[in-house]
């Protein structure tokens, strides 16, 4: 079971087996530990909203970069001891939530309106996809699963060179533009961030089935929550694109 998102891969179950746990994950329970996150997201990003609000700004800039320091340093930790998630899913999720506040509230700031619709387009897609999975419109395939990581695994590479080149006062020309080429490129990538979803849905859906231990509900969760936040920045980074050309 192949799938782009380094929480969810396919070796995940094999490392864990589904031997010696008295209680097995659910689709119920995965979806009740994603909703848990949500809350806890939203909980984060009202505090360092607030702190927009209140003119705070060093204090939300140092909020924010605990949120993106610290979500890394526990999202590494969960993806690597995946029976803590229990308890680094929810941290990283408060974390997470600093983050996406701060950086909301700065976009906002901006371009009125902006977080309102991004959450909108993050949440509809959401919805639709997972429709679409349902329904057995979208169906993750051996080659879809191929595909995604493929094209995800060239995403990451492109921003990793982006992030090297900073440090030499220097960027990847032409797509962190608002121009056609820029837009183009982070249409792709909402895509590509959109179809992660699909395999996140299936991942979810195999370990049901599959009878993987209960703590695997909340790193499911948590994997689904890394696609999710990363969906909304790049469609944040979208509608900022097209905002800035008016």
């Amino acid at each position: 079971m192949r799938t782009a998102n380094p929480a969810l891969n396919d070796k995940t179950f094999q490392q864990i087996g589904t031997v010696g746990y008295s209680d097995s994950m659910t689709l119920q329970g995965t979806v009740n530990k994603t909703g848990m996150m949500l809350l806890l997201l939203v909980a984060g990003a009202a505090y360092t909203w607030s702190l927009f609000i209140e003119g705070s700004m060093e204090s939300l800039l140092m909020w924010m970069m605990v949120g993106l320091i610290g979500g890394l340093i526990t999202a590494v930790v969960t993806t690597f001891k995946k029976e803590w998630s229990p308890i680094t899913a929810p941290i990283y999720a408060v974390l997470e939530g600093f983050a996406l506040g701060g950086i909301s509230a700065l976009l906002e700031s901006q371009y009125e309106g902006i977080v309102i619709q991004a959450v909108a387009l993050t949440f509809g897609t959401a919805g639709c996809l997972l429709m679409a999975y349902k329904s057995g419109v979208i169906k993750a395939t051996e080659n879809f699963k191929l595909g995604i990581f493929a094209a995800t695994g060239g995403i990451g590479f492109i921003y990793l060179i982006g992030w090297i080149m900073s440090f030499f006062g220097t960027s990847i020309p032409y797509i962190h533009e608002n121009g056609l080429i820029g837009i183009g490129f982070s249409l792709v990538v909402v895509v590509i961030a959109a179809l992660n979803l699909v395999l996140d849905f299936d991942f979810i859906e195999k370990g049901a089935e599959q009878g993987a231990p209960k703590f695997m509900e909340w790193y499911g969760a948590f994997g689904l929550m890394v696609t999710l936040i990363w969906l909304y920045i790049e469609i944040l980074r979208l509608l900022s694109k097209l905002n800035s050309r008016k």
